[in-house]
């Protein structure tokens, strides 16, 4: 079925921005999607949630025209077709736009070249007529009141304002904001508290002028402050559609879930003041490394610490310092007192040093691999020496699925075959199977389900509880507030203000750590 002219003349009648009817995907044997159903009124804020693996990501990619559904319907503003026969063309003709978490901007270019990558640049004389692009790109700005220059490298600008550039490159073009939808993946995944307000606070402008959005995000709180509808995906199939405003996060958790999700045992609070008497694991005195200066800092056996701080503020370069995944530039590490080497991750592997990066994907797993070599990474080599060197991999392995958790078909299962949330499950267990004395975490949580975050908090209290000495980077307060004993705040590379669990709030995050950027300039 394709686009008829009377379809087409609907367009501008409906109501509704995009409907989707009855979608339904298997990959093999397994199920994806099956008899997905929701629409989106025009200037409504709509989310999508779910945890991972429940067809969230797979309903985008039909949307987007590069996966092909077994059935369903794809409506923009009156234009309805089979869902098989949307493509990509005609996904950008029907006026969805779409921004992904990684965003897909070139840092090294300007705003207005990513705001035009892909499309033939204006010429004049046979060369690129510099001044007429960037003459187009100032005017989409300004139409989206994205208050950036388009002349700017988009390396130099702030989170938040990267994630409009890609807003706006998904909406070029369109003659009015009533055509077609807006659908964002994931987009403050990346983003500190005071960045996403800013973002959000641009979406509810657009919505406001008649833009459809569909906002997908883990974040339950801020998908009930921010979205009108919610529907919910779980295995595939909608489990719920409500109002925002008739559920409670713990209510939308559970329908997440599938189940009632725990809240944080006051065990790690009650341990805080005991820190004090446990030796330090990790001394740090004086690092330095890119915009980190002068760092001291100390954590102590059984304590979690967390790093908060403004994207830019050092957080994920003090713990690739730290691990030696970045060369120091001065200054001493100490790990159970043994000084480790600058720029040596063997030689802090071998203090027992784990680190969990932020970028999963690219730096912390071997996706291609399975569950067992990615269980195993960091101890390959100790089993290898053992005769019976198969059958203590295999013993090792089934009692890390077993014991963290882990919903996979097997052992020998690719690790790209499995959710967000049971990978990052894996990557954790690495490390926390392998004698490690200081476990490094940043962002650990980052585009995981609410299911899979409850459960990857309490293996980092077990593992506290144990002795193990954490140090954990996110960008999430409510994160901060319900893992950490103690939380540092890291202002432009340098330790400022720092509270025990007693003393922290969200109050307190906020004046520490975003009371500077609050009061900034928003043009950069």
């Amino acid at each position: 079925m394709s686009v008829s002219a009377e379809g087409a003349e609907q367009v501008g009648a409906s109501t509704v921005g995009l409907r989707v009817d009855g979608l339904s995907k298997a990959f093999g044997g397994t199920r994806a999607l099956h008899d997905a159903s929701f629409a989106v009124e025009r200037g409504q804020i709509h989310a999508l949630v779910g945890g991972n693996g429940s067809g969230k990501s797979t309903l985008i990619k039909i949307l987007a025209g590069v996966c092909r559904p077994d059935a369903g319907e794809v409506e923009v503003n009156g234009r309805r077709v089979a869902a098989a026969e949307v493509t990509p063309e005609w996904a950008h003709g029907a006026g969805l736009g779409f921004v992904h978490q990684d965003l897909g901007l070139f840092e090294d270019l300007t705003v207005a070249e990513n705001l035009f990558s892909g499309l033939p640049y204006p010429r004049r004389g046979g060369r690129i007529d510099w001044a007429a692009l960037y003459g187009a790109a100032d005017r989409v700005l300004d139409e989206l009141d994205v208050g950036v220059q388009a002349s700017r490298t988009v390396a130099d600008l702030r989170a938040s304002t990267r994630t409009l550039i890609a807003v706006a490159r998904a909406l070029r073009g369109r003659e009015d904001l009533h055509a077609g939808a807006l659908i964002l993946d994931e987009p403050t995944a990346r983003l500190a508290t005071a960045e996403v307000e800013r973002l959000l606070e641009a979406l509810r402008g657009y919505a406001a002028r008649g833009q459809s959005i569909v906002y997908v995000s883990h974040r339950l709180d801020e998908v009930l402050a921010f979205a009108s509808e919610v529907t919910v995906l779980r295995d595939g199939e909608v489990a719920a559609r409500r109002s925002a405003a008739s559920l409670t996060p713990r209510e939308l958790a559970r329908l997440v879930a599938g189940r009632e999700v725990a809240a944080a045992p006051p065990a790690r609070r009650a341990a805080a003041e005991e820190d004090g008497a446990r030796p330090a694991v990790l001394e740090v005195r004086g690092l330095d490394c890119g915009v980190v200066a002068g760092c001291d800092l100390d954590v102590r056996a059984g304590e979690v610490v967390g790093l908060a701080g403004l994207v830019g503020a050092g957080r994920s370069t003090l713990l690739r310092a730290l691990f030696g995944a970045e060369r120091r530039e001065r200054g001493t590490v100490r790990v159970g007192g043994r000084a480790l080497r600058r720029g040596d991750t063997a030689d802090a592997v071998g203090a027992g040093v784990g680190f969990v990066p932020e970028d999963r994907a690219g730096q912390g797993a071997f996706l291609e691999l399975g569950v067992r070599e990615n269980l195993l990474a960091s101890q390959l080599p100790a089993y290898r020496r053992l005769w019976l060197r198969r059958g203590r991999e295999d013993d090792a392995t089934a009692a890390a699925i077993r014991d963290f958790g882990v919903r996979c078909p097997g052992p020998e299962a690719e690790l790209s075959r499995l959710s967000g949330g049971n990978q990052q499950k894996i990557v954790i267990a690495r490390w926390l199977t392998a004698g490690t004395r200081l476990l490094l975490l940043d962002e650990p949580t980052q585009g995981v389900d609410v299911g899979a975050r409850a459960d990857i908090y309490a293996l980092i209290r077990a593992a506290a509880e144990r002795g193990m000495a954490v140090l954990v980077a996110s960008a999430d307060a409510d994160e901060l507030l319900e893992l950490c004993d103690r939380v540092v705040v890291l202002e432009r590379g340098r330790i400022g203000a720092q509270a025990t669990a007693g003393e922290l709030s969200h109050e307190w995050l906020l004046s520490n750590v975003y009371g500077e950027s609050l009061a900034e300039e928003r043009n950069a």
